[in-house]
């Protein structure tokens, strides 16, 4: 005679899922401010007439913010939690679209969000 089998019971989800970027390791979101999507860098790059040039007024790269002014003035601020802040510091010049959430960074390209 066999012994019957005991159900083992799912472990419940008692925290929500958080992005690896909060602690330092490779973002797993594709929210706007994570990490780039290759469609999303593929469509932006599809629609040129949607950047905007600017240079960075100022960064900091602990919190991930950072302000850029466009050449026609206007000031943008910007979340990203992948790095972009590192790589733009104040004065580099950058191209932003807007429509898609990308900053471009000389060949780098970061999914961004506005604050």
């Amino acid at each position: 005679m066999s012994t019957p089998l005991q159900h083992i019971r799912p472990l419940e989800v008692r925290a929500r899922a958080a992005c690896m970027c909060a602690v330092g390791g490779a973002c797993s979101s594709y929210a706007p401010g994570h990490a780039l999507h290759l469609i999303q860098a593929r469509i932006a790059s599809a629609t040129p007439a949607d950047w905007t040039d600017g240079i960075v007024e100022r960064a900091d790269a602990i919190a991930g913010t950072f302000a850029v002014r466009t050449l026609e003035g206007e000031l943008l601020a910007l979340w990203n939690g992948s790095g972009a802040a590192l790589e733009a510091p104040a004065g580099t010049p950058v191209a932003v679209h807007r429509r898609y959430g990308v900053l471009a960074v000389g060949r780098t390209q970061f999914n961004v969000a506005a604050t």
